[in-house]
């Protein structure tokens, strides 16, 4: 597998355009640039699938040389898109692949009901949405196997009014080789509670938008801090921790000691 890391802040990315803390003004100064969470996945290096889909997407695309369209005038290598959650920072960038010929949206019946674009995208290209259910593996192109995993119900504030569902976000665990039997990522840049389903792979990707319970309303995110000490006590995969907030002063000199990372931005990580 190849695992491509697009973005790697939460929404808004870093520095965030109306923020003046602490993080968003270093970010300035040093240059540093964080863009909302989303990754590309391959089992071949040749078939390439989007999770997430972030409002950064079009930057994201054109600086990833795995995603250069060709040979063809209209030929891409991306095969569909799959979600975590129906949040804005994960879905808005769906808008920017309408000049495709056909896209596949893979996501929980719960999110496809909730997104607004879905419908939208309908008069602008051939959409076909594929329901995923948790704990039942679904095969994609390229040797890929990918099997969701439900970590909770926080709805985005748009759909507030939406019936109440355990499947609302999740988390997704991708396995390379023919039937899933190679090494295995899994991806969970949200994450209400901890669970042992998430550490059950050989790299671990997971919620790290807050450093802290009280940095800012952290509803719906396990704080990095909560989180640390309970990775510990399950060593063997690679942790890394992704879709940080702005106000998110963590580094990988924090972590140097504890056995996890931050998701490095636009970086590759091949298993």
């Amino acid at each position: 597998m190849k695992i491509r890391f697009l973005g790697t802040a939460a929404g808004g990315g870093l520095p965030q355009w109306n923020c003046a803390c602490g993080p968003c003004n270093a970010a300035r100064r040093i240059g540093i640039d964080r863009t909302q969470d989303c990754l590309a996945i391959s089992g071949d290096a040749k078939a390439w699938y989007l999770v997430n889909a972030s409002p950064d997407l079009r930057t994201q695309l054109l600086r990833t040389p795995e995603l250069t369209p060709g040979p063809g005038m209209r030929e891409t290598p991306l095969r569909g898109v799959l979600f975590t959650s129906a949040e804005l920072d994960h879905t808005l960038g769906l808008l920017s692949l309408r000049e495709g010929g056909e896209l596949t949206v893979h996501a929980t019946q719960t999110v496809l009901d909730a997104l607004p674009w879905l419908p939208i995208l309908d008069h602008y290209t051939k959409l076909t949405r594929h329901r995923l259910v948790c704990g039942e593996p679904l095969t994609l192109d390229g040797d890929l196997t990918v099997t969701p995993i439900a970590l909770g119900g926080k709805q985005p504030r748009y759909a507030s009014d939406r019936p109440a569902a355990a499947d609302w976000v999740i988390g997704l665990r991708f396995t390379g080789g023919s039937g899933g039997s190679g090494r295995s990522l899994i991806y969970a840049p949200g994450l209400e509670s901890f669970t042992t389903d998430i550490v059950d792979a050989d790299v671990v990707v997971l919620d790290g938008t807050f450093l802290t319970a009280n940095e800012f309303a952290a509803r719906g995110h396990l704080p990095i801090q909560d989180s640390l000490p309970l990775l510990r006590s399950h060593p063997g995969p690679r942790y890394l921790y992704t879709h940080l907030n702005n106000t998110n002063p963590v580094g990988d000199a924090d972590l140097a000691q504890t056995g996890a990372e931050v998701a490095p931005e636009a970086g590759l990580i091949e298993l």
